[in-house]
C-alpha cells in the first residue's frame, strides 16, 4: 500500500494580489527592487557580484540605511538577493571562467587590481516581471528568494565556519558541532509549529507566541511533568539560535518578530545563553516579550505552506474544495477547524444555486454506512448557509427515510409554512442519527453529555421506545447513553435498551 500523506488542518490563503502587496512591502524584497533599478545603467562588481567599496556606500545611501549601525549589512544582503533572484544580471568579464586570452592577468597568471571590479551588474529579466508581471510572477520571485534567506538562516554563524577550515581548506563539520540536515528540519519544525497554530485556531493566531513555549514544543518531550535542567538548558540553546533566525528571515515578511532582549543574553563558555524565564505565573506580559514574540503573517502562512506541498505533506487551503462534489465536501468538512469549514462551505455554496446545491448536498448525505449520520449532520450545517431559495430541494425529500427529519429542521428554522409534522418514528431516528454523529465528531464530550441528560429528563420514556429504532447506530447511541447519564437508574435503563436494540438486531 502507498504510504499515507501527511495532512495538515486547511489554511485561509489571502489572494494573489494581497500577498503580491505583501511580498513588494517586505523590507528585504524592496530593498533589493530598488537597487535593481539602480543598477539598470550597469555597475562595477566583483566577480560573482559583490559590490565595491564605493558602490556599497553609495547603495546604503539609497536605502536610507547610511545612519544605522548594521545598514551596510542590510544594504549588502538586499544587493545579494537582487543578485541571487535574478533582480540584478551580472556579466562577467571575457576569460573570467578560464576561456579566451586570460586579458586583465599579470605575467604570473595573478588578476590585477584593475581586474578585481571588471565585471559589470545590470537590471535582470526579473525586475521586469516584477514591475509587468502578475501577482503570482511576484510570489514566485518572492519565494526564491526567501529559500535563500532560509538556507542562510540554517547555516551556522561565519566566524565559527572560519575557525573550523582546516589547513587543506576542507570544513570539519564534527568540529563546528552542526548537523545541515538536522538544522534545516529543526527550523522547518519551527515554522511548522507556527503554521499549525495557525490552522487550528485563527484568532489565536493572531497574537504572537513566546519565543520559551515556541523552543520548548520542539525540545521538551509531551509526557514529561517538569523539564530537567538539561532539557532546560537545550531550550535556552535554541532560543539563542532562533532569535539569530528570526532576526534574518523578519525582513523577508516571513514572520513578525520582536526580538529577544540583548541585556537577557549572557555568556557561557564562549556561547550565548537566555536568563531561565521562569514560570508563566511569575512573570508579567510586559516580562515575558523581552524573551521574544514570533508570529507567521500572511505571507509566512503561504510560504510554509508551498514548503510543505513541496515536501509530500497535504497542506489544503480553504476553496480547494470549491470544484469538488458534495460527497468529497461532506467527508472534509467534519477535519475542519470551525471557522475553516464555515467558509470552506460558504465558497462550495457561492459556485452553485442555492436549489442545486441542496439537492447535491441531500443526495451525498444518504447512506446507511458508519460514515453517514455525520455526514448528515454536515449536510444540515452547510444548508444552514443557503438560502431560502433551496426550500424546493428541500420538500423533494420530507418522505425520505434518512433526509426527512433534517429538511423539516431547515423549513421550520427558515419560517416556511405548511410543513407537515414528522411521525415518531421519524423524530426518534433523527434523534438517534444526530446522537451518532456527535459521537463520531466529539466523542464523550461535554455537550453530548448535557444533550443527553436533555433528552432523557424532557421524556421519561425515552428508552422504551428508543432501542425499537431502525438505524445502525442504535445499539451504540444507547450504550454511550448509559455511559455519559449522570443519573444511575437512567445509564442502566439505556444500557438495557441497548442490549434490546443488539437483541433485535
Amino acid at each position: 500500500m502507498p504510504e499515507e500523506r501527511p495532512t495538515m488542518p486547511p489554511v485561509r490563503l489571502r489572494t494573489d494580489a494581497e500577498l503580491a502587496r505583501d511580498a513588494l512591502a517586505a523590507p528585504l524584497l524592496a530593498r533589493a527592487v530598488r537597487l535593481a533599478r539602480w543598477a539598470e545603467q550597469g555597475k562595477p562588481v566583483a566577480s560573482g557580484g559583490a559590490l565595491p567599496e564605493g558602490e556599497l556606500r553609495e547603495a546604503t545611501e539609497l536605502l536610507e540605511l547610511a545612519g544605522d549601525e548594521d545598514g551596510s549589512l542590510c544594504a549588502a544582503q538586499a544587493w545579494q538577493l537582487a543578485v541571487d533572484t535574478g533582480l540584478v544580471e551580472i556579466e562577467e568579464p571575457t576569460g573570467a571562467d578560464g576561456d579566451g586570452d586570460g586579458a586583465g592577468a599579470d605575467a604570473g597568471g595573478e588578476s590585477t587590481a584593475e581586474d578585481e571590479f571588471s565585471a559589470v551588474a545590470t537590471s535582470g529579466e526579473e525586475l521586469r516581471l516584477i514591475t509587468e508581471g502578475g501577482p503570482r510572477d511576484v510570489l514566485d520571485i518572492w519565494l526564491d528568494g526567501f529559500e535563500m534567506v532560509l538556507a542562510d538562516a540554517a547555516a551556522p554563524d561565519l566566524s565559527d565556519i572560519a575557525a573550523q577550515i582546516g589547513e587543506s581548506g576542507e570544513l570539519d563539520l564534527d568540529a563546528l558541532d552542526w548537523n545541515p540536515e538536522e538544522e534545516a528540519e529543526f527550523l522547518d519544525g519551527v515554522l511548522g509549529n507556527l503554521y499549525l497554530l495557525t490552522a487550528l485556531d485563527e484568532e489565536a493566531a493572531t497574537a504572537p507566541v513566546p519565543l520559551p513555549a515556541l523552543a520548548a514544543s520542539m525540545i521538551v518531550p509531551e509526557d514529561m511533568d517538569e523539564p530537567t535542567d538539561d532539557i532546560l538548558e537545550e531550550v535556552s540553546e535554541a532560543m539563542v539560535r532562533l532569535d539569530d533566525q528570526f532576526r534574518l528571515l523578519a525582513p523577508t515578511g516571513l514572520v513578525d518578530y520582536q526580538p529577544v532582549d540583548e541585556a537577557l543574553i549572557q555568556e557561557v563558555d564562549g556561547e550565548g545563553r537566555i536568563q531561565e524565564p521562569g514560570t508563566a505565573q511569575e512573570l508579567e506580559d510586559e516580562d515575558v516579550s523581552r524573551y521574544g514574540m514570533v508570529r507567521l503573517t500572511p505571507l509566512g502562512v503561504y510560504a510554509v505552506r508551498a514548503r510543505m506541498l513541496e515536501a509530500g505533506i497535504d497542506a489544503p487551503a480553504v476553496g480547494d474544495l470549491a470544484d469538488k462534489g458534495a460527497d468529497i465536501l461532506l467527508d472534509a468538512l467534519p477535519g475542519h477547524p470551525e471557522p475553516a469549514a464555515q467558509a470552506e462551505a460558504e465558497q462550495w455554496l457561492a459556485r452553485r444555486t442555492p436549489e442545486e446545491a441542496a439537492r447535491e448536498l441531500l443526495a451525498a448525505a444518504r447512506g446507511d454506512d458508519e460514515d453517514a449520520p455525520l455526514r448528515r449532520l454536515t449536510c444540515q450545517q452547510t444548508l444552514s448557509l443557503a438560502g431560502t431559495e433551496a426550500e424546493p430541494a428541500l420538500r423533494e425529500v420530507l418522505d425520505d427515510r434518512h433526509l426527512g427529519g433534517l429538511a423539516r429542521v431547515w423549513l421550520a428554522e427558515h419560517g416556511v409554512a405548511g410543513v407537515p409534522e414528522p411521525s415518531e418514528e421519524m423524530v426518534f431516528w433523527l434523534t438517534v442519527d444526530t446522537l451518532a454523529a456527535q459521537l463520531a465528531s466529539e466523542g464523550d464530550s461535554a455537550e453530548l453529555r448535557d444533550l443527553v441528560r436533555g433528552l432523557v429528563d424532557q421524556s421519561g420514556s425515552f428508552f422504551d421506545s428508543a432501542w425499537r429504532v431502525d438505524h445502525p447506530a442504535t445499539a451504540d447511541v444507547l450504550e454511550a447513553m448509559g455511559r455519559l447519564h449522570p443519573d444511575k437508574k437512567a445509564a442502566k435503563e439505556a444500557r438495557k435498551a441497548a442490549f434490546k436494540a443488539r437483541s433485535r438486531a
